[in-house]
């Protein structure tokens, strides 16, 4: 069973230490100052300091980058502290490390070979083999190092069980950088009825991964097919285990870290000749293990984050109240056993797997009636949901460490165990009064519930009148004016932090302490009360790092106002088009926003629930938070899309001069392409530090346009910020120029998808195609090389256009 994901590396490296006749990739004995290198060159095995120079370690390494990052240490809790040492292998097939004679750390196999011979494989796994066999990466070997990980995993490397010869892999971090000593942070597969991969710290769980449900894990609904790794989990009676592989030549890894209690993930980059970040685990702050407590989630895109699940409340109500959650939530109501029901509840990493039991026989109603038939069982689903599902896995006791996913999708269903009176379903009242009730009773019953709809039917028609009845369909807080007016010092001019179009932004301060950001829409302002609810519904659902945060509104006397996470720094355009503030990013901080932005559109148009087209990317609506992490904002005229469709029409254009791609511009036709088209010019705007549209004398300046032409005369690097100019990396600029150029091209088709730029920025191995001519190019405006700078020119969002 596998599937495919998105991140990086290098397909299998090799290397060969041999135990019989003598040459420079065999040996029968290594000494400290000598050092086996791979037939490639990539990875180097040897006696190494790790940055302290009175203990030494046998240890593999990258030999071809300059950090030359160690991936697997054999005597961590062992080093010696001189240069009596020595590897031998044996004739029975082990390799021994003695230090004085005395033995530090020896290899051992279930069966003595005729013919050993120890190499170091290009995927950087050590192995032993007899010598007449052939070299193949992911047979059974006599020993391997793979099956003895240190705190760093490889492509091809399995964490898990190897359930016949009793082998546990597992990744366990190193006390430091430079102390290999084992911590106790570790990333394990633990063997419940329905498995899991945990990452423990001592014997507390520290994050949970969710199980595998046929797709993916049930905690990464970012695991989507792409051409770049294959995902692989077995389970059967010989093994449970997981592992990643490569279908591109790129370079990955990932490292267990006991100071930052993370799992990152890091991508080789040939042009900086380092390890750029790429992902981590835990990401936030849900992703941390039972943070909310029993029978309760977690939602990062909710405030306050903790609620109870439904027929559940607080076992602490003053705790609760007080923000303290980690107690979570109990029954309303006891159990009945035979009469309870169940809810349904979608978009969840399931719960802890701990006490669980799995018959992948039976299908799901099956699952219901035997869930139902033992009185202990609190939940159920299938335990595989590829195709119309199948299987079935049980929860008994407690439900721990639930995340709730804004797009049901993203996550799974999850069938709860409820008694009767806590049960919202009309179906279900009425079959259990029936059950226990005369049929006399029962259409009673009937007649007070129709009469009952038919008074919720005219609450909802008089709600119409009133605005609220927009957004109390969201999960959303509804904040008091009167709040927000006491946060924002009475909408002071001093609290004032940005307008545009649709009004003016405030700073506040609300009691807890905690600093927001008040859009306050004005009452002339052309994004009106359906623009309004479109943003509220569209980003109360969506939740990524580099999305902004909403965490309530307030539509009170008149007032349309949204109250976002406060993001200290301001919008991209303060600092990138201003010659002074634009020093404080060189080229790597630029590099960095420019990846993030590629994130969250990636989010919007291919993880999120519906496809989002956000249709006003521009520097202004991205903003920038403490540490300079981009967050896309404003989407009050995104649009979404369904699984199949791809594109849309309007006569009524809104967006942007200068960001707005072609099609859309003319004829009112936007898609994922028209986002791809804007970002294209945003990319420019930050490596070039102008606006895409400016003035210069008496003409009006198209950035593209000029990047277009500096490229074709092999000028490019001419266009980069004076700002940067002594940080940036050439070779990885002038790539992402050729990107920005391959999104801004004339036909929507031709544009790569968000997925493939973050891919092409994550990579300098994969060929881009040449760049047709940009979808703005104006071939009767004459731009010199050397043009002079612009100055600056109206960015307002603009509505109320036709399209021809």
């Amino acid at each position: 069973m596998s599937i495919i994901v998105y991140t990086l590396f290098v397909s299998s490296l090799v290397v060969s230490i041999a135990a019989d006749t003598p040459s420079n990739s065999q040996f029968q004995s290594l000494s400290p100052g000598e050092t086996i290198v791979s037939p490639r060159g990539i990875f180097e095995l040897g006696f190494f300091n790790l940055g302290n120079p009175n203990k030494s370690y046998l240890a593999i390494r990258y030999k071809s980058y300059p950090d030359q990052t160690f991936v697997w240490v054999a005597n961590g809790a062992n080093p010696i502290n001189d240069s009596s040492a020595i590897l031998k292998l044996n004739s029975p097939g082990s390799l021994v490390l003695t230090h004085y004679n005395n033995h530090v750390w020896s290899t051992s196999s279930p069966k003595e070979a005729m013919n050993p011979v120890a190499e170091l494989l290009d995927s950087g796994n050590l192995v032993i083999r007899e010598k007449n066999e052939a070299k193949l990466e992911g047979k059974e070997y006599l020993w391997q190092s793979f099956d003895y990980p240190s705190n760093t995993m490889l492509a091809g490397m399995k964490i898990g069980w190897d359930l016949k010869r009793k082998i546990n892999r597992r990744l366990i971090a190193w006390k430091s950088d430079d102390d290999p000593t084992p911590g106790d942070l570790s990333w394990i597969i633990v063997l419940h009825p329905y498995p899991e991969i945990y990452m423990m710290s001592g014997t507390k769980k520290h994050h949970r991964l969710g199980p595998w449900n046929g797709l993916r894990f049930s905690g990464m609904p970012e695991m989507k097919p792409n051409p770049v790794f294959n995902y692989k989990f077995v389970s059967n009676k010989d093994e449970v285990t997981y592992m990643w592989t490569l279908q591109t030549s790129l370079i990955t890894k990932v490292v267990l870290n006991q100071t930052s209690q993370q799992r990152p993930r890091y991508v080789w980059s040939e042009a900086t000749r380092s390890w750029n970040f790429y992902s981590t685990m835990p990401g936030e702050y849900c992703d941390y293990y039972g943070v909310c407590g029993a029978n309760s989630f977690c939602s990062s895109t909710a405030s306050p984050m903790c609620d109870c699940l439904k027929g559940f409340k607080p076992k602490s109500p003053e705790k609760w109240n007080s923000m303290y959650r980690t107690e979570g939530c109990r029954l309303k109501s006891p159990l009945t056993c035979m009469l309870d029901g169940f809810v349904h509840v979608d978009g969840l990493k399931v719960p802890d797997t701990t006490n669980t039991s799995v018959d992948e026989s039976i299908d799901l109603e099956k699952c219901r009636t035997k869930c139902l038939n033992n009185c202990s069982c609190m939940a159920y689903t299938n335990s595989n949901i590829s195709g119309s599902g199948s299987g079935c896995v049980m929860w008994f006791g407690d439900l721990l460490d639930i995340k709730l996913y804004p797009a049901p999708e993203s996550g799974q269903r999850l069938y709860i165990r409820l008694p009767p009176s806590e049960l919202d379903s009309i179906r279900h009242k009425v079959s259990k009064i029936m059950y226990a009730t005369s049929v006399a009773a029962a259409i009673g019953v009937i007649l007070a519930i129709y009469f009952l709809y038919r008074r919720k039917i005219y609450e909802k028609s008089m709600a119409e009148y009133n605005n609220e009845s927009y957004v109390n369909d969201l999960d959303l807080p509804l904040l008091d004016l009167s709040i927000i007016i006491v946060a924002t010092n009475k909408f002071s001019e001093g609290n004032k932090i940005g307008e545009g179009g649709f009004g003016s932004v405030y700073w506040g301060k609300l009691a807890s302490g905690l600093e927001i950001a008040v859009k306050r829409l004005s009452k002339n302002s052309d994004q009106g009360m359906s623009e309004f609810v479109n943003e509220v519904k569209l980003i109360a659902r969506v939740q990524h790092r580099n999305l902004v945060k909403l965490l309530g509104c307030c539509i009170q006397k008149k007032e349309k106002m949204l109250v976002y996470e406060y993001m200290v720094n301001g919008s991209l355009d303060y600092f990138i088009f201003d010659s002074t503030k634009g020093k404080l990013l060189d080229w790597p901080k630029r590099f960095h926003i420019i990846c993030g932005i590629a994130r969250g559109l990636m989010y919007l148009h291919q993880d999120s629930r519906l496809r989002i087209v956000h249709r006003d990317l521009k520097a202004s609506n991205v903003l920038l938070d403490d540490t300079l992490n981009p967050k896309i904002s404003d989407f009050g005229v995104a649009k979404t899309f369904g699984e199949e469709n791809i594109e849309g029409n309007t006569n009524r254009i809104v967006g942007t001069y200068g960001y707005m791609a072609p099609e859309y511009a003319i004829d009112g036709q936007f898609s994922i392409k028209s986002d791809v088209f804007s970002f294209g010019v945003l990319l420019l705007e930050i490596i070039c530090g102008k606006k895409s549209r400016c003035s210069s004398g008496k003409q009006i300046v198209h950035l593209v346009d000029h990047v277009w032409t500096l490229w074709k005369k092999d000028m490019a690097l001419q266009i980069v910020d004076p700002n940067m100019e002594d940080s940036c990396i050439a070779s990885e600029v002038l790539r992402c120029i050729h990107i920005g150029l391959l999104c801004v091209q004339q036909y929507p088709e031709d544009r790569p998808t968000m997925t493939s730029v973050v891919l092409l920025l994550g990579s300098d191995e994969v060929q881009l195609d040449e760049p047709k001519e940009p979808g703005h190019f104006v071939k009767k405006e004459s731009i010199e090389a050397n043009s002079s700078s612009c100055s600056s020119t109206n960015a307002m969002s603009i509505t109320l256009l036709t399209a021809r």
